[in-house]
C-alpha cells in the first residue's frame, strides 16, 4: 500500500510545482448563445486558467508575419494600404457540350497585409454570358480541412502553386513587382512565373472574328473619349484681321479660342472704347472651321457621317426601318478642319475668306503644345498697329465771360459741365484743427502816393485751391476804412493776354516770400513779413521754398569765405557787452551790407530763426494774476473766505500749505471761474518744491477787492521796427536776438 501512496504524493508534489506562480484558476464558460439560440460552445474552450487542454491546438488571430520593420507599430497602421497581388486561373469542365470541355477563367487575387483578408475577382470579359466582377468577398478565408480552424497567411502564397478557396481551387502563376519584393523580404523563395492557359472557345471564337467581314460596317465615331480627357480645356490665340484694304476697314483684333474636346473654334471680337461699332457677342460662333472655306454651298445630304448605298425593308414618313452603307465611300465629300496642329504663332488661318493672324497665346496654350509637340519658341508678334498721329486740338480764345475753365467747358461737349476741381489737393490742404493751411504775409503797397505808402495790408494765400485775398486792417484816424481789400480770388500774373486759347498763369505759393514784390490785379505789394505758421511751413517744405532752405543759404554764405575776417570785427564791435548775441535790426543791417544785397529779407529771416536766442514764453505773474482778476470781475466772484476755510479744513497738520492738486480740486468744486489753462499756471506760479501752495498767500492774491492789481494796458498801434506786438499781426522783427558765433563756426568755421 506504500508504493502507490508514494506515486500519488509524487503527482501531487508535480501538480503543486506546475502550479507555483499562476494567478489565474478560472474555468471556462461552456454555455453560451449563437444567434440568439442557447447551445453548448465548449468545444474550442482551453482549460483551468486558459490553459490549453491535452491536443488542442490555438486558433491565431492573426498572421504574425509580416512585421512591421523599423517601427513597433499595429499592423493595420504599418501595412496600411498595402496589399499583394497574384495573379492565378481556374480550369472548369464544361460536360455535355461539344464546342468546348473545359474552360479557363482568370482571376485576380488581393491580400491584405493589415488584417490577412482575401479577396478574389474575376475580370469582365466582353460578351462573355458568365456572371463576372467579384468571386470572393474581402474577409479572412479558413484553410482546407484539416486545418480548418486557422486562416490563411502570407506564407500560404507563392507563385506556381495551387490555393483552395472553398473546394475550388486556384493555380497562382505570377504576382506583381511589389508582391515580388514584399515576399523576397520576409524570406520567402519565389517560384518562377509560369504562364495562363488559353481558353480554347476563346481562342476559336476570335479566329472566327477576324475572318468574318460584316455584311453591313459599321463606322464608329467614338468622342466620348476625347471629351472625357479634354473637356473645358481650351486653348486661347490673340489674334487681328487688317481689313484696311477695305472701304472703312481698319485692323480688328480678336481672341480665338479652340476647344480640344470636340475640335470647334470660337472667335470673338476686341472692340476698343468709343470705336462706334455695334458690339456683338462672337464675331464666329462656336463649329468647325474649314481650311478652304468658303466651300460653296452644297445639297441636304452630301456632307454626312455615313454613305448610304440602299434603303431596303420599305420606310415611313418618320423611320427608316433599314439602310446598307457603302464601306467604299463613293462619292464622299470630305473636308479639312482646322486642328491643333494648325495653329501656331506667326500662322494666318482662312476664317470664311478672312485671313487672320495669330499673334499671340496664353500660358495655358503655351503649356500645351510645350508638353504634346515639344515647341518652345512662342515669339509674340505685335497685333496692335501703331497709333495714328495724335491731333492737336485747338480751342477757340477767351470770351471774357466767367472763368477761362467754364469757358474751355462750353467747347469740349454739347452740354456744358462745370469744370471739375481738384479734389484731392482740396482734401489734403484743406483746414483742420489747428492746421490752417493758409499762408499769410504782411504787405505794404508799393505806390508814388504819399498817403498811400504807409498802409499796411494782410495778404493770405489759401493752399487748397491755390486763391489769394488781401485784407486791410482798420487804423484809426487813418482815412481808410479798412476791410476786404480782394475777395478770395485767383489772382494772374501780369503781362497775359486775355483773349487767348490758352490758360492763363496764376501766382503760386512758391512766388511769395519776405522781400518779393506781387502784382495783385494792378495793385503791387511788397511782402514785408510771414506769420510763424507761414515760415515753419516754408521751413518744413524747403524743397518746394529754396529761399527757407538753411542748408542752401549757408552754401551761399561759404561763398563770402574772404569777408569772414571783416564779419567778425563788425559783430565784435557790435556786441559791446560781449554776450555773443545781437538784436534782429543789426544781424539783418550787417548780413545785408557785407554779402551787398546777395541775400533776401526771406533769407536773413531763415539764418535768424535757426541761430535765435530760446525765449521764456511763460507769462510773468503779475500778468496771470491781472487775468484773474478780470474774469472773476466779469463774474462777480467773492467768496474767497469760504475757500480759505475749507482749506483750513482739509489741513489736518495746521501747516497753511496743502498739495496743488488738492486746492485745484477744491476751486472746481467750488465753481472758480477760472479756465484750466490759467488755474494750471497761477498754481505752477505759487507751488514750491513740493508741490505745495500757502493757501492764504493764493487766495488772498486772487481777491480783486483787498488786492486790487492794476489792469493790463492795451500796447499801442507804433509803427517802429523794434515794436514786439502789433495788434494781433505778425511781429515786425521775427525773432529779438541771434547767436551770432554759431553762425561763424558753422560757416567759416571761426573760433572764439
Amino acid at each position: 500500500w506504500a508504493l502507490p501512496f508514494l506515486i500519488t504524493l509524487a503527482i501531487l508534489g508535480c501538480l503543486l510545482c506546475s502550479q507555483m506562480g499562476k494567478k489565474k484558476f478560472h474555468k471556462s464558460q461552456h454555455w453560451g448563445f449563437c444567434n440568439n439560440v442557447r447551445m453548448l460552445v465548449s468545444e474550442d474552450k482551453p482549460g483551468i486558467g486558459g490553459e490549453l487542454l491535452l491536443g488542442q491546438n490555438t486558433k491565431p488571430k492573426y498572421s504574425v508575419f509580416p512585421k512591421g520593420m523599423g517601427i513597433e507599430s499595429p499592423s493595420w497602421v504599418a501595412f496600411d494600404k498595402q496589399v499583394l497581388s497574384f495573379d492565378a486561373y481556374v480550369e472548369d469542365e464544361v460536360p455535355d457540350k461539344s464546342q468546348e470541355n473545359y474552360r479557363i477563367r482568370c482571376y485576380k487575387i488581393y491580400f491584405y497585409l493589415e488584417d490577412d483578408t482575401v479577396e478574389v475577382n474575376e475580370p469582365v470579359l466582353k460578351n462573355s454570358g458568365l456572371p463576372q466582377g467579384i468571386f470572393i468577398r474581402r474577409h479572412r478565408i479558413s484553410l482546407p480541412p484539416p486545418n480548418e480552424d486557422q486562416f490563411y497567411t502570407v506564407h500560404d502564397f507563392n507563385v506556381n502553386t495551387d490555393i483552395v478557396f472553398y473546394g475550388r481551387t486556384f493555380k497562382i502563376y505570377d504576382c506583381d513587382a511589389f508582391t515580388k519584393n514584399f515576399l523576397t523580404k520576409i524570406g520567402i523563395k519565389l517560384n518562377p512565373p509560369g504562364q495562363c492557359p488559353e481558353d480554347p472557345y476563346m481562342k476559336t471564337r476570335r479566329e472566327k472574328l477576324d475572318c468574318m467581314e460584316p455584311l453591313r460596317p459599321y463606322e464608329p465615331f467614338d468622342t466620348l473619349k476625347q471629351f472625357l480627357e479634354y473637356d473645358k480645356k481650351v486653348l486661347r490665340f490673340f489674334c487681328v484681321w487688317d481689313d484696311s484694304g477695305s472701304v472703312f476697314g481698319d485692323r480688328r483684333e480678336l481672341i480665338l479660342h479652340y476647344f480640344l474636346s470636340d475640335d470647334t473654334i470660337e472667335i470673338k471680337e476686341v472692340l476698343p472704347h468709343n470705336s462706334g461699332r455695334d458690339f456683338t457677342s462672337l464675331f464666329l460662333q462656336r463649329r468647325k472651321l474649314p481650311k478652304y472655306g468658303p466651300p460653296g454651298v452644297y445639297q441636304p445630304g452630301h456632307l454626312t457621317d455615313r454613305t448610304v448605298l440602299n434603303v431596303y425593308g420599305g420606310y415611313s414618313e418618320t423611320r427608316v426601318y433599314g439602310y446598307l452603307l457603302d464601306k467604299y465611300n463613293l462619292g464622299k465629300l470630305d473636308q479639312e478642319f482646322y486642328k491643333d496642329t494648325d495653329l501656331s504663332i506667326g500662322t494666318t488661318i482662312n476664317v470664311w475668306g478672312r485671313k487672320v493672324l495669330l499673334c499671340d497665346c496664353d500660358d495655358f496654350t503655351k503649356t500645351y503644345y510645350r508638353t504634346k509637340y515639344g515647341i518652345e519658341n512662342f515669339t509674340s508678334i505685335p497685333c496692335k498697329a501703331p497709333p495714328p498721329p495724335k491731333i492737336e486740338r485747338k480751342f477757340p480764345p477767351y470770351t471774357g465771360f466767367g472763368s477761362e475753365e467754364d469757358s474751355l467747358r462750353s467747347c469740349i461737349g454739347i452740354m456744358p459741365t462745370p469744370p471739375q476741381r481738384n479734389f484731392k489737393k482740396f482734401m489734403e490742404f484743406d483746414s483742420y484743427g489747428n492746421i490752417s493751411n493758409i499762408l499769410r504775409f504782411f504787405a505794404k503797397l508799393i505806390t508814388h502816393k504819399c498817403a498811400d505808402a504807409e498802409r499796411m495790408f494782410v495778404i493770405s494765400y489759401f493752399l487748397r485751391d491755390d486763391t489769394i485775398s488781401v485784407f486791410e486792417p482798420v487804423e484809426r484816424n487813418s482815412g481808410y476804412t479798412g476791410g476786404m481789400f480782394l475777395k478770395r480770388v485767383r489772382v494772374k500774373k501780369p503781362g497775359q493776354e486775355v483773349f487767348k486759347s490758352e490758360f492763363s498763369e496764376y501766382v503760386k505759393a512758391e512766388e511769395l516770400y519776405v522781400g518779393a514784390k506781387v502784382d495783385v490785379n494792378g495793385y503791387l505789394f511788397l511782402l514785408v513779413n510771414a506769420d510763424e505758421y507761414t515760415l515753419n511751413y516754408m521751413e518744413r517744405h524747403s524743397d518746394k521754398f529754396p529761399l527757407s532752405n538753411i542748408e542752401l543759404i549757408l552754401q551761399k554764405l561759404k561763398e563770402e569765405e574772404c569777408k569772414s575776417r571783416e564779419l567778425k570785427q563788425v559783430f565784435t564791435t557790435a556786441d559791446c557787452m560781449h554776450t555773443k548775441m545781437v538784436d534782429f535790426n543789426t544781424f539783418r543791417e550787417i548780413m545785408m551790407n557785407l554779402t551787398v544785397g546777395k541775400l533776401t529779407d526771406q533769407e536773413v529771416i531763415t539764418i535768424a530763426r535757426h541761430y535765435r536766442v530760446p525765449e521764456d514764453l511763460c507769462p510773468h505773474r503779475n500778468v496771470l494774476v491781472a487775468q484773474a482778476h478780470e474774469q472773476l470781475k466779469k463774474n462777480g466772484f467773492e467768496n474767497f473766505e469760504r475757500l480759505v476755510a475749507m482749506c483750513v479744513y482739509q489741513d489736518r497738520e495746521k501747516k497753511k500749505v496743502l498739495p496743488s492738486k488738492d486746492i485745484k480740486r477744491l476751486c472746481k468744486s467750488s465753481r472758480l471761474p477760472l479756465n484750466e489753462d490759467l488755474l494750471e499756471s497761477l498754481l505752477s506760479r505759487f507751488e514750491d518744491s513740493e508741490k505745495q501752495i500757502n493757501y492764504e498767500s493764493f487766495f488772498c492774491t486772487l481777491n480783486w477787492r483787498v488786492n486790487p492789481v492794476p489792469e493790463l494796458e492795451v500796447v499801442s498801434y507804433i509803427k517802429e521796427r523794434c515794436e514786439d506786438e502789433w495788434l494781433g499781426m505778425p511781429s515786425p522783427i521775427p525773432v529779438k536776438r541771434i547767436y551770432y558765433l554759431n553762425l561763424l563756426k558753422d560757416v567759416f568755421g571761426l573760433e572764439e
